[in-house]
């Protein structure tokens, strides 16, 4: 009889102690690792750039300002040159952190959202239910995503929407499943078995005891979704199937492509954005596993 006050006594506390230890001091072992200072750093680098795009460059982006081919350090006034229509690369880059990096952060929350959501109530509530979301989840992995993205950019018409929509909708399987194995392993913990057996719903401990304890690798794949939007979304352009109204990193490369040969800058500078862009999130998303492990020292 006094087994379950003393679970239910001291289960609060074990609930406390995983929020409590991601918080205290997180940060500090993101950038005491050199992954996290390094992914921390460019990313930030990343976001002002595209956060500072309008007021170092107001002009459009997509606006002729000097003669064609302007190789880079030409022209002080364009210090990357121009590419094929005299459009400043410069510019474009800017402007493309902006239009890539709204591509991927709504495809990931679109991803996260499916993810998250089909793995929380697939994991913790089983049963038909569970064995529906897995179906799904295994018919959207039969499909390699870029090609399910293709397919559909390719039956609408392309534009931003419609390409987050797509990457978003291919992203989320791996998503689901990860955080279905969270739920599964949580759903038997003696934390949820003390809330309820104080009476707590489905929904508040799905809420407040499942879905805190099963943040840390949802936070650390959200990283590498980023990453993964970014080269879908470029690949996409490449091919010709990026929003022609807005100047990406994707639709860059994919106009520079046809001069690659004699004028390589035009492709190769909105590439190394690309590179430099993944690669950030990539280490980002390293450091932040080191960080919020909660075996890690403090």
């Amino acid at each position: 009889m006094n087994a379950l006050p003393s679970a239910s006594a001291s289960d609060p506390a074990q609930h406390a102690a995983l929020p409590a230890h991601l918080a205290r001091g997180w940060f500090a072992r993101l950038i005491r690792t050199p992954s996290g200072l390094i992914g921390s750093v460019l990313t930030l680098a990343i976001l002002l750039m595209a956060a500072a795009a309008r007021w170092v460059f107001p002009e459009d982006p997509l606006a002729m300002v000097a003669e064609p081919f302007l190789r880079p350090l030409a022209d002080p006034a364009l210090p990357l040159g121009s590419d094929m229509l005299g459009r400043d690369i410069l510019a474009g880059i800017f402007h493309g952190a902006r239009a890539s990096l709204a591509i991927a952060a709504t495809a990931t929350l679109i991803a996260v959202v499916l993810g998250v959501g089909g793995g929380l109530l697939g994991g913790y509530f089983g049963g038909w239910l569970d064995r529906a979301i897995t179906r799904v989840t295994v018919f959207f992995q039969t499909v390699p995503p870029f090609l399910f993205a293709l397919a559909i950019v390719a039956i609408v018409q392309p534009s931003v929407a419609t390409i987050s929509l797509a990457i978003g909708l291919t992203s989320w399987p791996s998503l689901a499943r990860l955080v279905r194995a969270e739920s599964l392993r949580l759903r038997h913990s003696e934390m949820v078995h003390a809330s309820v057996a104080l009476g707590a719903s489905d929904l508040r401990i799905i809420w407040r005891d499942v879905l805190p304890n099963a943040m840390t690798p949802v936070l650390v794949s959200t990283s590498l979704l980023v990453a993964n939007a970014i080269l879908t979304e470029s690949a996409l352009a490449f091919l010709g199937l990026g929003d022609a109204n807005v100047a990406s990193w994707g639709n860059m490369v994919g106009a520079g492509r046809e001069v690659l040969r004699t004028d390589w800058y035009i492709a190769t500078l909105p590439g190394i954005a690309i590179l430099i862009a993944v690669l950030a999130l990539n280490l980002l998303g390293d450091g932040l596993a080191a960080a919020l492990d909660p075996h890690s020292s403090h």
